[in-house]
């Protein structure tokens, strides 16, 4: 019996995202239990009963998978499941709330990879523009470019304290220095587009935050990116195929959502494997190592 494999899904959340138990069966999982509802406090707690309960060799076959909506709660939730392992009872854990981590490595790897095949480089020196950088895959993307070098600023459509203090938080967690600036009228992000080489649209479905006049004409946008499937697009002139596409009266390409969304996919797939066979040394995976995955994935 201790030959199954079981993916234990602890989310904050009310439900367990059928997303993420698909994936887990469809990468090799034999048995996925979802924990919802689930309080930072209660972590310890669950990963050791979960520990505990096999043999050394049994633990080897089990892992935990933490969803839920927001990411410093996931990240919380996974650095508080590894200080829990009593060794040599240790499982893997990767944490992905709302496909967020994965979606901002998929994002950042296409990025990555037109930078290189179009403009002959990667994000180390860059100027980088997110909107809608409050959200959760915003708030990722922007971590992930600035831990590589890109010169980052959050972009705030309504409220620019929201942004300020989003991004005062992460430069404390992470380490990094994002900055942020106003974009809540159409001249502002005219301005904004005009001097930044890449602008991360990751605002809600359904939201256009930035049209093909504001980007005409830019003597410095090189990539757009979108996440947004829903019409209409989050960037106009970025169709959600796009992947690598000239975007009409620019210089720059465009990257829509469905081929992040490819990426993306993958990515998830590739950790939740990298977990099940991960039988001596435990991973502990986060969307820094999302981002490593993406683009290893794509060379």
């Amino acid at each position: 019996m201790e030959k199954v494999s079981i993916l234990h899904l602890i989310t904050a959340a009310k439900n367990a995202s059928p997303f993420d138990v698909n994936m887990a069966f469809d990468a090799g999982f034999d048995k996925i239990v979802p924990y919802t509802n689930v309080e930072l406090k209660e972590v310890t707690g669950l990963v050791q009963d979960a520990i505990f309960s096999r043999s050394p060799s049994g633990v080897k076959r089990e892992s935990v998978f933490i969803g839920g909506r927001d990411i410093d709660v996931a990240m919380d939730m996974l650095d508080t499941a590894r200080k829990a392992m009593v060794p040599p009872f240790e499982i893997s854990v990767f944490a992905d709330p709302s496909g967020a981590f994965t979606t901002a490595a998929g994002m950042m790897a296409k990025v990555e990879q037109h930078l290189i095949k179009n403009f002959g480089g990667d994000l180390s020196g860059r100027k980088v523009s997110v909107f809608g950088a409050t959200g959760p895959v915003g708030g990722c993307t922007a971590v992930i470019a600035a831990k590589y070098g890109a010169e980052v600023e959050l972009v705030a459509h309504r409220a620019v304290a929201d942004v300020e203090e989003k991004a005062a938080a992460y430069n404390q967690r992470y380490g990094i220095k994002l900055g942020y600036t106003d974009g809540s009228t159409d001249e502002l992000k005219h301005k904004i587009l005009h001097r930044t080489d890449i602008a991360l649209c990751a605002a809600a479905a359904g939201i256009q935050v930035v049209s093909l006049a504001q980007m005409a004409g830019s003597p410095t946008l090189k990539v757009v990116a979108d996440v947004n499937a829903v019409p209409p697009t989050g960037a106009e002139g970025v169709d959600v195929f796009a992947d690598g596409v000239a975007i009409p009266g620019t210089n720059a390409f465009g990257i829509g959502a469905l081929a992040i969304g490819n990426v993306k996919y993958t990515t998830q797939h590739n950790l939740l494997k990298q977990m099940l066979e991960a039988t001596e040394k435990k991973v502990y995976l986060d969307f820094l190592s999302a981002f490593e995955t993406a683009r290893n994935s794509l060379k």
